[in-house]
């Protein structure tokens, strides 16, 4: 094998486990972002948070944007602004309270440009409360990610509502109170 040729595999090598990073990185995101938490040993919302914020850069973004979520979730720069955005949602008293929350990615597409890299998704979350009200989520995606200090990290979430539907009352019946899942 020539020395171009092993240049261009090596570079197709790193696109690829540049994809990968950034997918698991997503997944993590949203992962964390359950209700209830599926990490096992957290003991709060201050320490997802903080979790969270470890896959951002310091100059990361949080926004959400369109006519449906302009209002609602507004624009949150730099790492302090996004700790605030998020301990505001998980901070709320909700009435009635929020018992589950599962994000559901699909529609998958990376472009890595060396170390930088968007991606666009789309998921599906739905909502369960306390009172057995619910509804259903679904947004699209349009992510930033850098790789800082050789790791991948996330430089803008941009989040834009795709619907929002009521689903019938008690949608779920069975939903667990506390996950288990990576308890060892």
């Amino acid at each position: 094998m020539t020395d171009t040729a092993l240049e261009a595999l090596a570079r197709r090598v790193d696109v690829l486990e540049a994809e990968a990073d950034i997918r698991r990185l997503q997944a993590r995101y949203l992962f964390l972002c359950d209700t209830p938490l599926p990490e096992y040993g957290v003991t709060g919302d201050a320490e997802r948070i903080e979790l969270i914020l470890q896959l951002y850069t310091e100059d990361a973004v949080w926004e959400g944007v369109g006519e449906y979520y302009d209002g609602q979730f507004g624009r949150a720069e730099g790492k302090q602004a996004i700790r605030e955005h998020f301990a505001r949602f998980w901070g709320e008293k909700r009435d009635p309270a929020l018992v589950l929350n599962a994000h559901y990615l699909t529609s998958e597409q990376i472009h890595v440009h060396g170390d930088t890299a968007d991606g666009q998704w789309i998921h599906m979350q739905p909502w369960l409360f306390s009172d057995g009200s619910a509804l259903l989520r679904s947004s699209r995606l349009n992510n930033a990610f850098r790789r800082d200090g050789g790791v991948w990290r996330i430089t803008r979430t941009r989040t834009e509502n795709v619907f929002v539907a009521p689903l019938p009352d008690r949608f779920a019946s069975d939903h667990p109170s506390a996950s288990v899942l990576l308890k060892p």
